[in-house]
Formats: structure tokens, sequence, C-alpha cells
């Protein structure tokens, strides 16, 4: 069964994508910026209730009381690609993502978010890829009035692996005097990391309180981050914190 709803999730997935990133393509140009990303972000939309329906792959979010109704910088655990999925259709503001160049050379959907003002980045080039976040960055929050979102650990993680946090988001963070707001999830318990098989059952996101820049460097800012997140991990995930020490 696990099987069949796999397949059935892979080609709605697929068909609706070359379905959906072809009238973007062809309406997004025309469009004001803000009508663009909200007729872009029907298809992480249709993909979360696609997941629900298909996969049996529900949600609970916590802590969403604690998003602020300013500017915020996102720093999220990052376990599948079901949260990029997830947090255009969830939070509130238009959001804007740090993410490699690589991903603009995917046929649609990368052709798709270069439309979309997104911050692409050449690993390769160190410091110069954070002074192109920060010019960027500054357009993003304070004119545009879009949250920004940082996966921290640089690439999906298999649940209970650890990898360090990088500290580019709290550098902004600090650069520009935005809150970070961290987020924990056992996403990768359902939608495993390049695994073709899904397994039902329901995704904890949680919305940790603000942290404010002032008075702290990225590097400290970035341990309290990484802090909350592992705490709020064995608060969600006991059995999977529980196993790793078995």
């Amino acid at each position: 069964m696990a099987f069949l709803r796999a397949i059935v999730f892979l080609i709605f997935q697929a068909s609706s994508l070359a379905f959906w990133a072809t009238l973007f393509l062809t309406l997004g140009p025309f469009c004001p910026f803000e009508a663009r990303y909200r007729l872009a972000m029907q298809w992480p939309r249709m993909m979360i209730w696609a997941a629900r329906v298909i996969l049996g792959i529900q949600y609970q979010a916590i802590g969403a009381e604690h998003l602020p109704n300013g500017p915020a910088i996102l720093l999220s655990k990052h376990e599948s690609a079901w949260e990029t999925l997830f947090f255009p259709g969830f939070l509130p503001k238009m959001l804007c993502f740090v993410f490699k160049r690589e991903l603009l050379w995917v046929p649609f959907f990368g052709w798709a978010i270069s439309l979309l003002r997104m911050i692409a980045i050449n690993r390769s080039q160190g410091t110069q890829a954070f002074d192109q976040i920060l010019s960027q960055s500054k357009r993003v929050l304070f004119e545009e009035n879009r949250w920004i979102v940082f996966f921290p650990e640089g690439t999906r993680v298999l649940p209970g692996r650890y990898r360090r946090f990088k500290t580019g988001g709290t550098r902004l963070a600090v650069a520009t005097g935005v809150p970070v707001i961290p987020v924990a999830m056992n996403s990768g318990d359902f939608w495993p990391r390049k695994s073709f098989l899904k397994k039902p059952g329901t995704i904890t996101v949680s919305f940790g309180p603000p942290l404010l820049p002032e008075n702290e460097d990225a590097t400290t800012l970035m341990v309290k981050v990484e802090s909350w997140i592992h705490q709020e991990m064995q608060r969600i995930s006991p059995d999977r914190h529980r196993s790793s020490h078995s």
C-alpha cells in the first residue's frame, strides 16, 4: 500500500508541477509581484493537501502565537522537502528562501522560483555569499515585508543525526536588527530524506519565541537557536532521542 501511495503521489506531484510551472511562467511575468507570489504558492499548498490525502501525512503546528507582526528571520530544522512546501502555505507573510543557486537549474521548478525574488547563493564564494544575502535581505525584509527562511544545517539531515548549525541567519539578524524564530519539526520521520516511500502520521512543527539580536553576536545567538531546537526536538520526538542513546 505504501508503494502504491508513493507512486500515485509522485505522478500527481510531477504532472501538477509541470502544469503549474508552465501556467506560472506564462502568466507570472505579467503579474504584480504579490499576485505572482500568491499564484506560485498554490502549488506547495496543493502538495501539502496531496500529502495528507494520498500519503496520510498530517501536521500539527504549535507555538504560532510566537510569530511576530513585523520582520522576522526563521531558522528551521531541516529533515525533508516537506517543510519547504509547508512554510509558504502556513505562514502569514510572503517568504524568501535562501538556497543554493543550483536549484535554479532544475527544469520548471527552478525556472519558476527565478521569478520570485528568492536569494540564490553561490556557496563556493564563502564570505562573498553572505554579502550577497545582506544586500538583498534589506529589500526583502523592509521594503517587501517578507520573512526570510534559513535552514542553518545547510542540507537535509537524517532524524537523530547532528550537523552543526551555520551562522548565516544569525549574522543577518545581527546586521539588520531583526529577531529570529527557531523552528523544530520531525518531518523526517514521515517524509524521509531521499526516500521514495513516505510514512503516514502527524508531523509536529513547533515555533519558538523570538530571539532578539540586540547585544548578541552571531555565534552566541546561534547557540541559543540550536539549543532551543535540540531541546524541543527531544520534547516532540522523545522516542527518537531515546533510541539514539540506547
